[in-house]
């Protein structure tokens, strides 16, 4: 009963693909000429915009990704987490792959093509940057969005919801170590208290602000009036907020493209090598262990895509809205839901290969 439920709640929150999800490419697209625009014709904005800072934290900056990522805790039911004792295999591909397995093939693939085969056209300095923004996207696993992939592929809402609980819960005590980790083997230093600082700014104050909220107003109004009412009106808060921070990043990242346009397609190709790797991995495995198809393509999507929201505040506080990092994240954003929805096509084209 309680599995039924969660699956009609989180399906009727995804409802497939909304305009904005369907192009969040063409508005990223559309955020960089306006932010890129902004930069150059009006500099002024970025640069009283950048005097709000404490502790090199950019507070309007901070309010955008609060304003992106608190709807996507809010929407979490971490309760959820006992329902997956029946079918366990899909959780434990699902966990390896996302904290075992991912991190470091980003890395290694990051760097085989930034560091070495694009040698000629980066210089060894921003390399490292966008190395660091590849790291970041490793180390943050798709959370929201996986609710549409999961939605399109008519996975198991309810399963995917225990996958990204678990997974939150996860990167509270493991985004950190993993990326202090894979950032000292590219020698890039970063002190371990402004990791922490991101960690704490981005994950643990927007996570339980969402949990209690969502206690709070459950316990008062219900649990459909929470779902039907206050996430439809909490939902257009995330897209709005990402457009304009990708707008102020591009503000500021102006000179970087029009001086250095081929880095935008030389930065995707290792991401769009690592995303089909990492979904043909988890979806291969779980066809080998025989995983329903509803379990194995959410749980291959989730390793597949990013929580590209994290990645992209993490890059700003530890290197700046400047940053050769913070473009490399803005890239797995514009690259991110077109080749989602064709590994959504691969999916649903081979359910017949899984288990009934």
């Amino acid at each position: 009963m309680a599995a039924n439920y969660e699956t009609k709640t989180t399906e009727s929150r995804s409802g497939g693909m909304d305009l904005f999800g369907r192009y969040l490419s063409v508005w990223v697209a559309l955020a960089i000429i306006a932010g890129v625009a902004l930069g150059q014709f009006a500099p002024v904005v970025p640069e009283t915009l950048s005097r709000f800072e404490y502790a090199q934290v950019s507070i309007p900056i901070a309010i955008l990704i609060w304003a992106m990522i608190f709807p996507m805790m809010a929407q979490i039911d971490f309760s959820a987490v006992v329902g997956v004792r029946k079918e366990p295999k899909g959780l434990a591909i699902t966990t390896i792959v996302n904290w075992l397995i991912k991190p470091f093939t980003m890395f290694a693939i990051a760097w085989f093509f930034l560091m070495v085969v694009f040698e000629p056209w980066i210089a060894p300095g921003l390399a490292s940057e966008y190395l660091a923004g590849a790291i970041l996207l490793g180390a943050a696993p798709c959370t929201a969005m996986v609710f549409v992939w999961s939605y399109l592929t008519k996975g198991d809402a309810a399963y995917t919801l225990v996958q990204v609980s678990l997974n939150d819960i996860i990167m509270l005590f493991a985004f950190a170590p993993i990326v202090v980790f894979l950032l000292g083997i590219s020698d890039i230093q970063v002190p371990w208290d402004t990791v922490l600082l991101s960690v704490v700014l981005y994950i643990v104050i927007p996570l339980t602000a969402g949990y209690l909220t969502r206690r709070a107003l459950i316990s008062r109004h219900g649990q459909q009036w929470y779902d039907d009412v206050f996430m439809k009106r909490l939902s257009p808060v995330t897209p709005a907020a990402l457009i304009v921070t990708l707008v102020l990043l591009f503000a500021f990242q102006g000179e970087v493209i029009l001086n250095n346009p081929l880095h935008i397609l030389l930065i995707a190709v290792p991401l769009i090598v690592q995303t089909f790797l990492i979904f043909f991995l988890a979806y291969g495995w779980a066809r080998l262990w025989k995983v329903r198809h509803c379990i194995a393509a959410p749980g291959a999507m989730i390793g597949a895509s990013n929580f590209f929201e994290l990645a992209v505040a993490a890059a700003i506080a530890l290197f700046g809205l400047q940053s050769g990092a913070a473009l490399a994240t803005v890239v797995g954003v514009l690259v991110e839901v077109p080749l989602m929805l064709m590994l959504v096509k691969i999916a649903n084209r081979t359910r017949d290969r899984f288990p009934a």
